[in-house]
């Protein structure tokens, strides 16, 4: 044999094996829980700029008028983004009907914006009635949810603004009352 022949060696333990296998776990894991704390809900790095972008708006509702977003300033907002076809959206309205009835009295605001047409969502509201305000937002609607914090665009969108237009909280999936009326006494209502 000579000296550049390589020396053979022995195949790794069992033991080395599940030492090096668990050290990539634990790596794994440590990796997604920091991706998954910078992701939580809360208070979010949603820039002012968005919501001077929000304010900006005005948005047709399904019965021929308009909604100004500025008209929202000053009171605190729950916005939900939404659409006819979304099942989640759907299952989540009463529970947005319900928060804007018990809260609406206590100064909350509560703004469904459908990403879809005017047809499908006069449809829906025949047979869904609510009582909260409703605006047309399109599919320009998906790229204001982005900068409100809807990183991956996903429906139903829900974002709560305090009276000074800070996002306090923000939920990608669907909500509840108790999910909602929580963040309402968390600000203060």
């Amino acid at each position: 044999m000579s000296s550049s022949d390589p020396i053979p060696s022995a195949p790794p333990s069992p033991l080395r094996r599940v030492a090096l296998f668990g050290g990539a776990a634990l790596l794994a894991t440590a990796a997604g829980a920091w991706f998954a704390l910078q992701r939580r809900p809360g208070t979010t790095t949603a820039s002012a700029d968005a919501a001077a972008v929000l304010w900006s708006q005005s948005f047709d509702t399904p019965q021929g008028g308009v909604l100004h977003a500025a008209d929202w300033r000053g009171k605190p907002l729950v916005l939900n983004f939404w659409a006819t076809w979304c099942a989640p959206c759907v299952r989540e309205f009463p529970q947005l009907e319900r928060f804007h009835r018990e809260f609406g009295p206590k100064g909350w605001q509560t703004v469904g914006l459908a990403i879809d047409g005017p047809t499908p969502v006069r449809e829906f509201l025949q047979k869904l009635p609510v009582s909260f305000a409703i605006g047309l937002a399109g599919l320009s609607g998906t790229e204001l949810a982005k900068q409100l914090g809807n990183e991956r665009g996903g429906l139903p969108f829900t974002v709560v603004l305090d009276a000074e237009g800070r996002v306090l909280q923000r939920k990608l999936g669907e909500t509840s009352f108790d999910e909602l009326a929580g963040w309402a006494r968390a600000a203060g209502a």
